[in-house]
């Protein structure tokens, strides 16, 4: 059975302004369900612990397929959402990949947080996978290897686009747009078509594109994990 460590904000509003945010649900099932339909154990692990909030846009009826409905109808699932490990709780030599999830909150507490940037390296040293999908991959950008560089750098890495920010008229609400960041530290930033499922490996680091891409990102994660057999 291999581990798979999902990382989730703990951010529910944008700083500034008078709007709602928090996980991006079809980004965290999309990917777990593949994971768990391959006998995986999941835990879930935001940089505070504790509450995930759930970013009320992603359950509007547009948004929501059958398999959103039935993890949002399990109790199980949601209380796992509701208990997360923080930080301090996680030993990374336990797990064989790490899921950085979306949702515009990560923000705001993925980036700079140290600690998640230290577990996500040893993953990756130790031979595991480091994957994100949408607004997820600003949790890749400081992620340093042992030589010190970044993990991203000169690799394809994938992420929310600017042109889909813009499209959504947020991206002046937001401290930074997820793509140029990516290529300012390095990346090799590549993308499909706007809204579509996008998702890219490249030296064991698993990045998609869009809210539409969590289950993409994990069938790369998946052949990664049995190629390692």
């Amino acid at each position: 059975m291999k581990n798979i460590l999902v990382v989730v904000t703990n951010v529910s509003k944008y700083p500034n302004q008078e709007r709602a945010t928090g996980l991006w649900l079809a980004e965290a099932v999309h990917f777990v369900d593949e994971m768990e339909k391959e006998g995986c154990k999941i835990d879930y692990v935001s940089p505070k612990g504790g509450f995930t909030p759930i970013d009320p846009h992603s359950l509007e009826a547009d948004q929501m397929t059958e398999l959103d409905w039935k993890y949002y109808s399990n109790n199980e699932f949601l209380a796992k959402l509701g208990t997360t490990l923080s930080v301090d709780e996680v030993n990374p030599e336990d797990y064989d990949a790490i899921y950085y999830t979306g949702g515009h909150g990560v923000m705001w507490d993925f980036p700079e947080d140290e600690k998640l940037q230290s577990i996500a390296s040893t993953i990756h040293a130790n031979g595991g996978i480091v994957s994100a999908v949408c607004h997820g991959s600003v949790g890749l950008l400081n992620i340093k290897n042992a030589a010190g560089n970044y993990l991203i750098a000169d690799k394809k890495v994938a992420g929310f686009a600017n042109t889909e920010e813009i499209a959504l008229g947020l991206d002046k609400a937001v401290p930074f747009l997820t793509e140029d960041e990516l290529v300012n530290r390095g990346a090799n930033y590549v993308k499909g078509e706007d809204w579509a499922a996008f998702a890219v490996s490249d030296g064991r680091v698993v990045s998609g594109q869009n809210p539409a891409s969590g289950g993409s990102v994990a069938k790369e994660v998946i052949q990664l994990l049995k190629s390692a057999k």
